[in-house]
């Protein structure tokens, strides 16, 4: 019987992997899980950069006592993707204004009508600026020093720079034409997180302080670090951890104001 027994018309599905390597089989796959895309360049993006081929429109934002200015570009346009708020590695939601944004800039409003914070001759640092509302607020109010940062030049050069130069023109400034008339330092650098501080004015200031301090002149470092909904990755962290540590003197700021 067995001599003349033939083979059943199906084979057998194996579920698990017939190799050494424990794993489902049906789960395993041939191909090696492609790098992430290579981060864009740390570079300063100069005021005078901005383009007038893309389409800028800006509408008023109303936050209770303040009114901003709110800028608005095609995502389309500038990155060539549709209807994405975040592409890791690419593009991370710098054009989209989002709400913590907003509720941090009503938070700073509300602690320097009640006398608990000054920008006046602060030395400001906006991360993850995209819109820079926080940013320009911090510019009304008097800080001497306003740097604003993005993952993306693009995201500074069609966005960050053109909204922080509408909202200085219309709030009470008609002598500003330019960002380079304005009062203050102001200043925009685009890259990643763990590589911008080599950027940083500040933060090389920093660095030269606490390896050849003396004891005598200024202080190096910002005053005040702003940002809003800026981590959506646990991965973020501990670059953004380092980085707050470099742009602070000695690991102290006067105020962290995170909104998520």
């Amino acid at each position: 019987m067995a001599a003349n027994s033939q083979k059943p018309g199906f084979e057998t599905f194996r579920l698990f992997s017939s190799s050494d390597t424990a794993g489902l089989g049906f789960l395993d796959s041939p191909e090696t899980p492609l790098p992430p895309p290579p981060r864009p360049p740390c570079v300063e993006v100069i005021s005078s950069e901005i383009s007038a081929s893309l389409k800028y429109t800006v509408e008023p934002l109303n936050l209770g006592e303040l009114t901003l200015l709110k800028g608005r570009v095609n995502t389309q346009e500038v990155f060539g993707l549709s209807n994405s708020d975040l592409v890791p590695g690419k593009y991370e939601g710098g054009l989209k204004l989002w709400e913590g944004s907003l509720d941090l800039v009503k938070a700073l409003c509300s602690e320097v009508k009640n006398g608990n914070l000054s920008f006046c001759g602060k030395r400001v640092l906006e991360l993850g600026c995209g819109h820079g509302l926080p940013g320009v607020f911090a510019c009304l109010e008097g800080a001497a020093v306003v740097h604003f940062q993005d993952f993306n030049a693009e995201v500074i050069r069609f966005l960050t720079i053109p909204n922080v130069n509408a909202n200085l023109l219309e709030k009470n400034q008609p002598s500003v034409a330019n960002l380079s008339n304005y009062g203050g330092e102001l200043r925009f650098f685009a890259g990643d997180w763990s590589e911008i501080h080599k950027l940083l004015p500040h933060v090389q200031d920093n660095e030269k302080d606490l390896n050849h301090s003396s004891g005598h002149g200024q202080i190096a470092g910002y005053d005040i670090i702003l940002m809003a909904e800026t981590v959506y990755s646990n991965s973020t962290l501990r670059s953004l951890y380092e980085l707050i540590k470099k742009v602070s003197f000695y690991g102290v700021i006067d105020y962290l104001f995170l909104a998520f």
